[in-house]
């Protein structure tokens, strides 16, 4: 008897979808597995916001890199290979499940990474997920015989680093930084060496869409991190706060226009892709310790904190940087040309000099708002000239 298509299978062999697939968009359950990364994004700017309102700076970035990097490893992995692979059977989903699960092991762990540098939770939870990725690209080496050296390659790889990440528990933790770096190196040359023998099938514009999502997650989690500084402020009686938050609002919109200024799509060859994708490493990371130096300015501001207004400026500005600087080079260098070129890199390190003036917050949004201006002015001067070419080309 013929099963219906209406019916899912609980298995069925795990094929490639394709590449020029059209109409190919983010599933309920690729949304459902950003939203609970969520809670992993808010832990680590949450405890980046207390490790800078404390003073210990230096802490405070090389635990949040370290604590972002696992977080955003495991987005990235999973949304790559449900690109290529999302067969959306039983096993498929509840497999993804397992990886979700994963990740609020490793949201649970954070706290306690900040704290102290115990690590444990966020790599359990961490292997939790890899290991589940493992399972899934054990199918497609299974199912998607073209591909097969590539999905081995990958299973492989992700087991070998998997068990150097556990090892790296019971090492003396003078040794912790740079076994960090070793591994995490280990990881992000997985791809590379997996997509050699013929790059798996994921789908551009499917991975341009899942990025952008992911972009707006982060951004929402900045301006509820904002939101809620200026909440415990006013809570506390202290209604000084909305120009603040006006200006942190205003912060977060212009990245927003930044970022989804002009259409965008990941690259679909080796190594562009490669460099596209680990990029936003950098966006993500920015985005959310934004909405973390806004709340560490909120504490300036009400007198919560002893750190001085221009360590908590450089709190905003520094990453504000970063995400230009990084948009620049995935996105504008490709797309546009001219003076918005030019004003990308110039912002940035105006943005590094503001901590220097007394109200820095302010001067970032004046700043990003005159970046967004130029870049809608020359926008729009573009598609008049198209017009006007249009015009008086003969028909």
């Amino acid at each position: 008897m013929t099963v219906p298509r209406s019916v899912r299978p609980f298995y069925r062999p795990m094929r490639p979808r394709r590449r020029d697939e059209p109409h190919r968009a983010a599933t309920p359950l690729e949304l459902f597995f950003d939203l609970c990364f969520v809670v992993a994004v808010a832990q680590a700017a949450s405890s980046l916001h207390h490790d800078v309102a404390e003073g210990h700076l230096g802490h405070a970035a090389t635990s949040y890199a370290m604590v972002f990097f696992a977080i955003w490893w495991s987005w990235v992995n999973f949304t790559w290979f449900a690109s290529a692979y999302d067969t959306d059977d039983d096993v498929y989903r509840i497999t993804t499940l397992v990886q979700i699960s994963g990740a609020l092991i490793l949201a649970a762990g954070v706290p306690r990474a900040f704290a102290g540098g115990d690590f444990a939770v966020i790599t359990y939870g961490y292997v939790v997920m890899r290991l589940a990725a493992v399972v899934q690209w054990s199918r497609a080496a299974a199912g998607d015989p073209t591909h097969r050296l590539a999905a081995r390659r990958y299973a492989i790889g992700v087991t070998v680093v998997q068990l150097g990440w556990l090892l790296r528990l019971v090492l003396p933790a003078e040794w912790g930084i740079a076994s960090f770096v070793l591994l995490g190196l280990a990881d992000l040359l997985v791809p590379a060496v997996a997509e050699r023998p013929g790059m798996t099938p994921w789908h551009p514009r499917h991975i341009t869409e899942r990025y952008g999502l992911f972009t707006l997650i982060v951004l929402g989690e900045a301006v509820l991190a904002i939101s809620m500084a200026i909440q415990t402020g006013l809570d506390a009686g202290e209604h000084g706060l909305w120009s603040l938050a006006a200006a942190g609002a205003v912060i977060v919109f212009a990245l927003w226009w930044l970022y989804f200024d002009r259409p965008i799509e990941a690259p679909s060859r080796l190594p562009y892709s490669l460099i596209w994708g680990y990029g936003h490493y950098l966006i993500f990371a920015a985005i959310a310790a934004i909405g973390a130096g806004l709340g560490v300015w909120v504490d300036v501001e009400r007198h919560r904190t002893d750190i001085s207004g221009i360590t908590a400026g450089y709190a905003v500005a520094t990453p504000i940087a970063v995400f230009l600087l990084t948009v620049w080079v995935l996105h504008v260098r490709r797309q546009q040309h001219g003076v918005v070129v030019v004003a990308f890199p110039v912002v940035a390190l105006l943005a590094l000099l503001a901590p220097l003036g007394p109200t820095p917050v302010y001067v970032l949004a004046a700043l990003l708002v005159a970046l967004v201006t130029l870049t809608v002015l020359v926008r729009r001067e573009a598609v008049l000239a198209q017009e006007e070419n249009r015009r008086g080309t003969p028909q």
